[in-house]
């Protein structure tokens, strides 16, 4: 097995998979902006995409689903996320994956989204240790070759980390990302870092070598490497923090330059709409937009204007616009 999370330097950084983010044009745009010379290196995951809509939609469903497994070259190492709760389709996806390059798999058993809780796959695996295990073993069988992951939570409506997480251990994924709320606290509350401590010390006192990354209010870079300090981690994933900031890992001053972020954020626009524009609402974009849409004189106004927005070229029409007006003004001050 070809196992690329070996080589990565302690501790490292993962890109969270955020469903409706973190989609083939903004991991495009973030390898753009952040794989850079100086920067911290970071691994890639996929948004998570239905195993069972892989082997079961029809032709065109198939095809939609297939442009989220959709990567560039830049975007390496990266990480296909699935889930389901189905064993067979499990193997059959991580098959898949394997076959169109990824660099590893990665089992979402920590969505809360009642829509795939229906299904039994998401949070509601912690429910289901069992076929957890049986899932780890059947994306093996699937990919051979590639790493097998689990990206999960403290527990359902409490936490039961220390029944949960050895379950997870025996079926002897490469990593476990552990996402510190259980299901039940969504992001209502503060992370609690403590309990991925506990999980280091679960796993070293299993002697496992399963990797241990943590998940949860880590906004940048200095601040991921301070909790995987203080908690043992062998890595930290960041979800939040890389909104309207896809230069994050670069260390890069530049973009707080006002005209360059939005020169970016048009980037990333006209990206969506040429990669995604036919299978997927413009309206995406527009949490992109309030993000990258902050901190400056202006954001705001400029923010609702971006709201009304249904094409890249009004977007971009719009930039030119406030960038006109913004020179002008700060030439003024000056």
């Amino acid at each position: 097995m070809k196992n690329f999370w070996e080589t990565l330097p302690k501790s490292f950084f993962v890109l969270a998979p955020l469903a409706n983010v973190t989609d083939a044009a903004f991991r495009h745009i973030i390898a753009k902006y952040s794989k850079v010379e100086g920067g911290t290196p970071y691994v890639t995951y996929t948004e998570f995409v239905s195993a069972d809509g892989l082997m079961l939609a029809t032709e065109e469903g198939k095809q939609k689903l297939m442009r989220d497994l959709v990567f560039s070259e830049s975007e390496h190492p990266i990480v296909a996320q699935l889930f389901t709760s189905n064993l067979e389709h499990m193997e059959c996806a991580a098959a898949l994956a394997q076959e169109l390059g990824f660099d590893g798999v990665d089992i979402n058993m920590g969505c809360p989204d009642r829509s795939i809780e229906k299904q039994g796959a998401g949070a509601k695996l912690i429910l289901t240790p069992e076929i957890a295990q049986e899932l780890i073993i059947a994306a093996k069988r699937g990919a051979p070759n590639l790493p097998i992951s689990v990206k999960t939570r403290l527990g359902y409506n409490k936490d039961v980390l220390e029944e949960w997480l050895p379950k997870l251990l025996e079926a002897e994924p490469v990593v476990v990302t552990l996402h510190a709320r259980t299901r039940k606290e969504m992001s209502k509350v503060p992370a609690r870092w403590e309990r991925v401590q506990r999980a280091v010390e679960i796993r070293n006192e299993m002697k496992s070598k399963t990797l241990i990354v943590g998940n949860g209010d880590v906004k940048n870079v200095a601040e991921g490497k301070l909790k995987a300090e203080s908690t043992g981690a062998d890595g930290v994933m960041i979800g939040r923090g890389i909104f309207g900031s896809p230069w994050l890992f670069s260390h890069s001053q530049e973009y707080e330059n006002v005209e360059k972020r939005l020169g970016v954020m048009v980037e990333h626009t006209k990206l969506f709409e040429e990669l995604l524009g036919d299978i997927k609402s413009f309206a995406i974009m527009k949490k992109h937009f309030k993000a990258y849409c902050e901190g400056f004189p202006g954001a705001k106004e400029l923010r609702v204007k971006l709201m009304e927005t249904e094409t890249a070229s009004e977007v971009e029409g719009l930039v030119e616009e406030f960038s006109s007006n913004f020179q002008r003004m700060s030439a003024m001050v000056q």
